[in-house]
């Protein structure tokens, strides 16, 4: 039996194990707890992980923690999964020793994970990891002699693994060769090469052994003056040769040796060289938002047709009652649950694309990367947050949707609302939202754009200064006073939605039916 060691700072938990201490019998049944240190034994968490798990769970959010320390990999193997549900996004490893695959794989397992702090991990565990969008930091050095990995500071594995800009400052020798050849096969995100010296053998074997390890858009940057005609045309059908491989070489020329008069033909040819690289890059943009884009619509547009298909062939008239006595009001939903049964209502904006059936799911992630069919689509689909209910109305339901601008589709032209043209007309001010068990109109009263947060995210509140509290915030923050009236015994109906990675368009509704 070992006593474990807990230690609250600032956003982190520490655990360790505390040694050369005799255990306390009143340890062998129980813990002790104070304000700044925790103590439980091994025992004592494998036999109350009922008890454990929820206590983990309110720590973390009490304490607003982010970051877990381990004192080794033993210690982390057994408490990682303790902390599944919680909003721990890092975590650290203190004892300098190999972490293992069977450890990831439970790492993996928390939802809010990004980060693993550790002295070192094997290839296949950081590929592994990487998969999972989690990001390795090793403090294992590599000790590599050549000055090319000097000079780029690659220390470790995790530095090789995670570069994405190299430089080169000095022709290549046999060693510096050998180890841009690790380099590469280490390496999973460079994006640019910088030469700082022109030497044709050298940058032919970077372009070749950038083809050979199937490296792709990597722009190729020289930082030379170059202004022999010779060298220009040679640059110029090199970058012609590799462009097929999405290999671009490009010139940077010097302020002051632009200020000394460049001449007009080595301009004219660096000019026609930057154009070709922007138009394969700008030709390639366009092409491939405008194809999506199609796709986009194509397949939304082939599941709402069989959404109106089903709708048209409900019977209205005949009632139903589900297996919980409740009466089911709206037939045409109760018919769409057989093309998906997590369908629990239907939304519709006036003057919008929005006219989707709403779904939810025991999460607010699986609906963001999955349509109505439940299949991969990154165009996801409209879902109502997890923690409201369709059954009975909580204070506040939440209904989300991604913002496909350029598709239009989902919340892809909510952004309308922010039109004066479109909020001043006062049937669009109407939203229609109805579920299973209820037919229903609400009246917007508030419509804003906001920076990330998630205070307008409440389904529920603890008293009634609490609601009213959030209603004047969000009356507070509208683009045009509406002149509603809401109440505390008002139910409220909130859109969300992106406008950007750092900003949130939302759209707040009070139920007038």
């Amino acid at each position: 039996m070992k006593k474990i060691l807990i230690l609250i700072q600032n956003n982190s938990l520490y655990f360790s194990f505390k040694s050369n201490q005799i255990i306390r019998e009143d340890l062998m049944n129980t813990n002790i707890i104070s304000d700044s240190e925790l103590i439980f034994t091994d025992d004592y968490i494998c036999t109350n992980k009922k008890i454990v798990l929820p206590f983990f769970k309110e720590l973390c959010t009490m304490n607003k923690i982010d970051t877990l320390v381990f004192q080794n990999t033993n210690l982390a193997m057994f408490l990682t999964p303790f902390f599944k549900n919680t909003s721990v996004k890092k975590i650290k490893i203190k004892k300098n020793e190999t972490v293992s695959y069977t450890y990831c794989e439970k790492l993996v397992e928390l939802k809010n994970i990004k980060e693993l702090e550790c002295f070192n991990v094997a290839n296949f565990v950081l590929d592994f990891l990487d998969n999972h969008n989690i990001k390795v930091f090793t403090r294992s050095e590599t000790f590599y002699l050549s000055d090319f990995m000097k000079q780029n500071e690659l220390q470790d594995y995790s530095k090789i693994y995670y570069k994405k800009r190299i430089k080169i400052y000095a022709k290549l020798n046999d060693e510096d060769r050998d180890d841009f050849k690790t380099f590469l096969q280490i390496n999973r995100y460079l994006k640019i090469v910088d030469f700082y010296v022109f030497d044709k053998n050298d940058l032919e074997f970077v372009l070749e052994n950038l083809k050979n390890y199937n490296f792709k858009n990597i722009l190729i940057q020289l930082y030379i003056n170059i202004d022999k005609e010779d060298e220009i045309i040679y640059l110029k059908n090199l970058n012609k040769t590799n462009k097929k491989n999405k290999l671009f070489i490009n010139l940077v020329y010097s302020d002051d040796y632009l200020k000394d008069n460049l001449m007009k033909q080595v301009c004219l040819n660096t000019l026609k060289l930057c154009s070709l690289i922007i138009g394969i890059f700008i030709i390639g943009s366009i092409s491939y938002i405008f194809i999506q884009n199609y796709y986009a619509m194509q397949q939304v547009t082939e599941i709402q047709n069989k959404v109106n298909d089903v709708i048209a062939d409900t019977n209205i008239d005949e009632p139903i009652n589900n297996e919980d006595g409740l009466v089911i009001k709206n037939n045409y939903i109760a018919s769409l649950r057989s093309i998906n049964s997590d369908i629990i209502g239907y939304l519709k904006v006036n003057e919008t694309n929005v006219d989707y059936p709403v779904v939810t799911y025991s999460d607010n992630k699986y609906y963001l990367k999955k349509n109505l069919y439940q299949e991969d689509d990154k165009n996801g689909w409209i879902f109502m947050d997890f923690r409201n209910s369709d059954k009975v109305l909580n204070d506040n339901t939440i209904i989300y949707g991604h913002n496909m601008y350029y598709s239009g589709v989902m919340f892809g032209t909510l952004h309308k609302v922010l039109n004066s043209s479109w909020y001043e007309n006062p049937d669009n001010l109407i939203i229609t939202f109805d579920t299973l068990y209820e037919s229903m109109k609400w009246q917007i009263y508030s419509i804003y754009t906001i920076a990330k947060t998630n205070d307008y995210l409440q389904v529920s509140f603890e008293n009634e200064d609490a609601k009213k509290e959030f209603i004047n915030m969000t009356k507070s923050r509208s683009i045009h006073d509406f002149g509603i009236e809401v109440t505390n015994d008002d139910y409220i109906l909130t859109l969300s939605t992106c406008t950007n990675s750092n900003e949130r368009l939302v759209v707040h509704a009070k139920r007038i039916s």
